[in-house]
């Protein structure tokens, strides 16, 4: 759990219609790539997406998620958000469970990780630089002046001969020259920005989504269990987060 703000799996105070809630629930799993959530202008591989269908909306390899002015939001292994900013565009590298890849070919992306297994292997590209997730946390990617920094985790950076670890508070510029031997700054965590500050709040929706999942599973269906993944929420109209610890 991200020590910034409570993360998705937060208890969340909701009175929810759980056994309405538990009709309609589905047990089918969606696959990194999926779509959760857009608003504004956001295409995928050129065609104009809608809110109101994204529950089949998923990224093949090679394609690539566009927001002009509007923002996305995309799920990878269960418990990991990749949220992108006005004006980015993400690429699907590889969809697998076990070997997630995307690359962010312009704008900005943050990812709010909270749940990663040892299996997990999360690896987002931005310049060409490879950036392995290796811990719960909050982490931010930006295309247009290549650098990754880290508001809460730890991440691998690995460019050209060297490889970098950067913890809390740490941010690099991934310039990638050859010859020149990268170091990592300080950064103030508290000046988040406008995509920050967005993030944040669809971690707060998606909160209550989860919890309403898991409190339906238990209280009525814990036969639908088949352990952590995503699970079909028609209530949001979302896909929520139940972890293995929820039952």
């Amino acid at each position: 759990m991200t020590n910034l703000w409570k993360s998705s799996l937060r208890v969340a105070g909701v009175g929810l219609a759980s056994g309405l809630l538990a009709m309609a629930q589905q047990t089918v799993s969606a696959r990194p790539g999926a779509v959760n959530y857009i608003e504004g202008s956001v295409t995928l591989n050129g065609q104009p997406l809608s809110g109101s269908n994204l529950r089949y909306t998923e990224m093949m390899p090679g394609q690539v998620l566009s927001t002009g002015q509007g923002k996305a939001e995309i799920l990878l292994t269960p418990g990991v958000f990749v949220r992108l900013d006005d004006q980015s565009a993400l690429r699907m590298d590889s969809p697998s469970l076990t070997n997630t890849e995307v690359t962010l070919q312009k704008g900005r992306a943050l990812v709010e990780v909270d749940q990663i297994e040892k299996e997990n292997r999360l690896d987002i590209v931005d310049n060409g630089i490879h950036n392995m997730l290796l811990k719960k946390g909050i982490y931010q990617f930006d295309a247009d002046r290549p650098s990754v920094a880290v508001y809460d985790g730890k991440v691998t950076v690995r460019v050209n001969d060297q490889e970098i670890d950067l913890g809390k508070g740490k941010e690099l510029a991934l310039t990638g020259t050859p010859g020149v031997r990268l170091k990592a700054q300080k950064f103030d965590r508290n000046q988040g920005g406008e995509l920050y500050a967005w993030s944040k709040l669809r971690s707060e929706y998606t909160a209550q989504a989860n919890l309403s999942s898991a409190q339906s599973i238990l209280a009525y269906n814990p036969g639908w269990y088949y352990g952590t993944g995503w699970y079909w929420n028609p209530w949001y109209d979302s896909w929520a987060f139940v972890p293995g610890a929820s039952l």
